[in-house]
């Protein structure tokens, strides 16, 4: 691990102590799934597992 990374937990405190005080445990499964879809993107970027954007905007009628 680079020093520019955090653990596991050290990652998940920060993840709960940028909640709200009025955050419940609906809030904070929202949080954990938009932080696994992120990275999950991030992995298939860094192993070259991506669509230029020309064909998706193609594929989905889009406007290039």
């Amino acid at each position: 691990m680079n020093p520019t990374e955090q653990s596991f937990k050290q990652r998940a405190h920060t993840l709960v102590d940028q909640l709200p005080e009025t955050a419940d445990w609906k809030d904070l499964a929202y949080e954990v799934s938009i932080m696994q879809d992120i990275e999950a993107g991030l992995r298939d970027s860094e192993a070259d597992r991506v669509t230029e954007n020309t064909l998706v905007r193609k594929r989905f009628g889009l406007p290039e």
